[in-house]
């Protein structure tokens, strides 16, 4: 177990980047493999209905989620920074005020989830031989939101500090616990989709116990002294300054994808179902890569803290070059054997099968592009920007996705046609992103701006 903050400025760097991923995208796609684990058995023991009901509540929960794991970005960034520049009670402090805003965070969205369920999904219009299902998930989950949050808050420092070993290791134990108990509540006690949900809330709750602990063992500056905890007005309006932006961010990203799936129900529990089937396949690709902007970010915001910026320069071409080859192999392999992949989740409907397959064609082959978009955003937060690609994503993915589906989509009614709004705005965010990164390291490099960099 690593107890030490792990230099980032320093060595190597395809090598320590491809070494300090592996353990980010193993936690990411075990963290989906226990979340699919939850779809199988709901969809072996209970119905495609029931996959779908399950499935209708990842954009109203992202929606909500997302503004708070902002404020883990805001967290890790603001971690690195200070361990780059060798700011040791900077980031003692900020260690201290992120675990009590992740508690807080936490209470707030229990009571917006439990209490907004019904209307949220209503207003999406969830079909009505799935709503009460996915309401009764819905608040389940909420009632563990605090735990989850806890953990993300939590990895963010750790993996801030260099360790992203720790993570996987409390993932993959608190994970087989969620599959055990699955199998229990769905198969022995028959509760449908409430007992996935409950296995899940049990599983987050020892994965924050056991990423408190990991922090209350470190000998460095990330250690965590409960007694210790208070939020500091200016690590706090640090952690927001970088935060709120990015969670904005993945708000904004998250109405576009509600609307989207709103747009999915119209068609149909059946279609409902076969989306929600292939959107659980294409979570392992975008995991995989959203592992590298997370590398790119944490890289970043060392260096960044060091004043070396020509090896974030470094840092953002390997990561740019990592997810390519990690997207466009993922996204082919999913393509290609879709159909039995998408089986195991949906073994009552053929015709649910062909509405998942579908997605994966539209999706999955052009994932790359999603990966580009999100390292590149990775990278402009890791540089203490988060306004920037705030706008960019804003405009080029919300805005885009929401103006194409009250538009082309209304007078062209058909998944394709949907699901091509996502390649279109990646595509075009990513360029717009990477010219301004692009403008941002050249002007930081330079030698008259070096010295107001490095303070």
């Amino acid at each position: 177990m690593v107890n030490q903050s792990s230099d980032l400025t320093h060595g190597p760097l395809l090598k320590r980047i491809v070494f300090y991923t592996i353990p980010i995208i193993l936690t990411g796609v075990l963290q989906l493999l226990f979340n699919s684990a939850d779809m199988i058995v709901v969809g072996q023991n209970c119905g495609s209905i029931s996959v779908g009901a399950v499935g209708a509540t990842g954009p109203v929960i992202n929606l909500l989620v997302n503004l708070f794991i902002g404020f883990s970005v805001g967290s890790g960034v603001t971690c690195a920074h200070g361990i780059g520049a060798g700011k040791d009670e900077d980031v003692r402090r900020t260690v201290h005020t992120a675990i009590p805003l992740s508690i807080f965070s936490g209470i707030i969205l229990t009571i917006i989830g439990i209490l907004g369920a019904r209307r949220i999904l209503q207003l999406m219009g969830t079909p009505d031989d799935a709503i009460n299902l996915s309401v009764s998930y819905m608040r389940i989950y909420f009632c563990g939101i605090t735990s989850s949050l806890i953990y993300n808050f939590g990895s963010a420092i750790l993996r801030a500090a260099g360790d992203t070993k720790s993570p996987l290791i409390y993932l993959t134990i608190s994970g087989i616990l969620n599959v055990i108990l699955n199998l229990f509540f769905v198969i022995s006690l028959k509760m449908d989709v409430s007992g996935v949900a409950l296995a899940t809330v049990i599983s987050q709750t020892l994965s924050a116990v056991l990423i408190i602990r990991a922090l209350m063992k470190r000998h460095d500056q990330c250690r965590l002294e409960l007694r210790k905890m208070h939020i500091y007005r200016r690590q706090l309006i640090r952690i927001l300054g970088i935060g709120f932006p990015a969670g904005i961010q993945g708000s904004l990203f998250s109405i576009s994808n509600v609307i989207i799936q709103s747009s999915v129900n119209s068609f149909g529990s059946i279609a409902m179902s076969g989306n929600a089937a292939a959107q659980n396949i294409e979570g392992f690709i975008y995991t995989s890569m959203n592992s590298v902007s997370q590398t790119a970010l944490n890289f970043t915001g060392q260096n960044h803290g060091a004043g070396k910026f020509d090896r974030i320069k470094k840092v953002l071409l390997i990561c740019l070059g990592f997810v390519f080859v990690i997207g466009l192999s993922l996204g082919l392999t999913a393509f290609f054997f879709g159909k039995p992949l998408l089986s195991i989740y949906i073994n009552d409907s053929q015709k649910a099968i062909e509405y998942g397959l579908v997605r994966v064609m539209y999706i999955c082959i052009p994932y790359f592009l999603c990966g580009l978009m999100d390292v590149a955003t990775g990278t402009l937060r890791g540089i203490g920007s988060s306004i920037a690609p705030l706008i960019i994503t804003v405009a080029g993915v919300c805005g885009f996705r929401i103006l194409w589906i009250f538009t082309i989509f209304q007078r062209f009614r058909s998944l394709e046609n949907l699901y091509i709004s996502y390649t279109v705005s990646w595509s075009m965010t990513f360029l717009i992103e990477l010219a301004v990164l692009i403008v941002m390291l050249k002007r930081a490099g330079s030698p008259s701006d070096l010295p107001q960099n490095i303070q």
